[in-house]
């Protein structure tokens, strides 16, 4: 069982762990509550009551149908109400008579649309009952400890990622994606309009939370001054309790502005005062989904780099060029090598197409994994450099294994090989490592090339990216998010 956290007289386990569910507005069709029903049959452990007057003692999925949450006598702890947003006060009243302390409102057309004077009503009947709101129109709790889902194809499988998120779309797509990072979720909470419940007092939860090492963000608006200021405050301590928050604030453009005013009814804000918060309290600030999971998957999966000194492994000169470029485009160094190192990668590599200074080009040599394998402990045990870049094509693997056969390497399996030398690389390296796959052709052969060194890979904690850019971002960020808790003495940690 969980630790139980009480914050601010808000009983928070109650929602991430109900022990009975509500879903008011069911429909034979997939319309409104019957989505949430989809999602999480067979996987909730506890009791799932529903409610439409007009199908009273009908069942949908095995589960029977009541006319209103006032004919149930057990407790209640979650209700999704997904009714048209006129209707939700009066049920809202039913829901805080019955005693139930949290309701995801799943329905829109509040103050996204102009109706103020609705929402307040909404506020005003949930308080009158010390009742919470997640929403309105937001999906409501993702926590697979907890059997609660949002989504179809979310994976039950748990982690240590948490994830407050104003759209519930991307949430959805989060929930998902990260997983193709090698990162599962703690608890996602889809929030809306946040209404009542805001990102405050999640990240306040979030901060306490044992399961929860990461935090992730997808904010449009803050809804208050006394709100930004609450926020900022909570973030900074999160980040100094070395749980980095990672905040991905939408709009930045006029269009996007204006597109949030009609999707959570707030004003976006000004973006140089998001990236004043971002340096004022640590956060790492991304702009997409991906620069998000990738970042996430990198702490999740490697300890912090001590500097910015970088060392480079590619295969072919122009390539390793491109990297540095890049690289050094995100105030990254790649400095020279020790002359002992050197020294000692003149043993292994040979001179002809080669160069063994930083960046490495390994050339033809780079096809052998062993050869990966002590370029990989050499930098490793450079002083000069705190994280190692490896550059791998794995959809190449088959020419270069036919290759190999005809030079006298008989039987060997390229992706299973590589695996095998870099995750013992890993095993006994201090530094943090990160692969760079590069996708070069389009294909099926291809694509499940990379797929499964992708995901092996992952497995080994070693995080993979598909572009020199994303390496680049995540180490920047990594590195800037070092700089901050040494800034505040908390690295190395106590």
């Amino acid at each position: 069982m969980p630790n139980a956290l009480k914050l601010n007289n808000i009983e928070f386990e109650r929602l991430f762990y109900p022990k009975a569910i509500g879903i008011i507005g069911v429909s034979p069709d997939m319309r409104g509550g019957t989505f949430f029903i989809r999602c999480m049959r067979g996987k909730f452990k506890g009791p799932i009551y529903l409610f439409n007057p007009k199908l009273t003692g009908q069942e949908l999925y095995g589960y029977k149908i009541y006319n209103s949450i006032l004919d149930i006598e057990e407790p209640i702890d979650y209700v999704i109400l997904a009714i048209p947003a006129r209707l939700c006060p009066k049920v809202m009243e039913e829901i805080g008579k019955k005693g139930v302390p949290f309701v995801t409102v799943f329905a829109s057309g509040f103050r996204e649309v102009g109706n103020e004077i609705l929402e307040q009503e909404l506020l005003n009947t949930a308080k009158r009952y010390n009742v919470r709101i997640i929403g309105p129109n937001c999906l409501g709790v993702y926590n697979p400890r907890g059997g609660l889902y949002f989504a179809f194809d979310q994976s039950r499988k748990s982690g240590n990622f948490g994830g407050i998120f104003q759209s519930g779309g991307i949430a959805q797509n989060m929930s998902q994606l990260c997983v193709s990072y090698g990162l599962y979720a703690s608890k996602f909470i889809s929030i809306g309009n946040s209404l009542d419940l805001s990102p405050v007092e999640f990240l306040k939860y979030f901060n306490q939370d044992d399961y929860t090492k990461i935090i992730g963000l997808y904010i449009e608006n803050l809804r208050s001054i006394n709100q930004g200021r609450q926020f900022m405050k909570v973030v900074k301590d999160c980040n100094l309790n070395r749980k980095p928050v990672i905040l991905w604030r939408a709009g930045y453009g006029e269009a996007t502005k204006k597109a949030i005013l009609s999707h959570t009814g707030g004003l976006a804000g000004n973006n140089e005062m998001w990236k004043a918060v971002g340096k004022q309290t640590g956060s790492c600030i991304v702009s997409n989904s991906n620069e998000l999971a990738a970042l996430a998957s990198a702490f999740n999966l490697t300890r912090l780099p001590e500097t910015r000194n970088v060392g480079v492994i590619g295969i072919g000169g122009g390539s390793t060029i491109e990297a540095i470029d890049i690289l050094e485009k995100y105030n990254l160094k790649i400095p020279n090598l020790t002359e002992k190192t050197v020294q000692k990668m003149q043993r292994f590599v040979p001179d002809v197409n080669t160069n063994v200074t930083n960046p490495i080009d390994l050339g033809g040599s780079g096809i052998q994994p062993h050869t990966y394998y002590r370029t990989i402990l050499a930098l490793d045990k450079d002083p000069n450099i705190s994280s190692i870049v490896f550059i791998k094509d794995p959809e190449r693997f088959g020419g270069f294994q036919d290759l190999l056969e005809e030079i006298g390497f008989k039987g060997m399996n390229l992706n299973r090989d590589f695996i095998r030398y870099v995750s013992k690389a890993k095993s006994v390296s201090t530094k943090p490592m990160y692969c760079v796959m590069l996708k070069i052709n389009e294909g099926f052969e291809e694509y499940k090339s990379r797929y499964k060194f992708k995901m092996k890979l992952l497995n080994k904690a070693v995080p993979v990216f598909e572009s020199l850019d994303l390496a680049g971002m995540v180490l920047d960020k990594v590195n800037s998010y070092r700089e901050f808790l040494q800034k505040h003495e908390k690295f190395p940690k106590n």
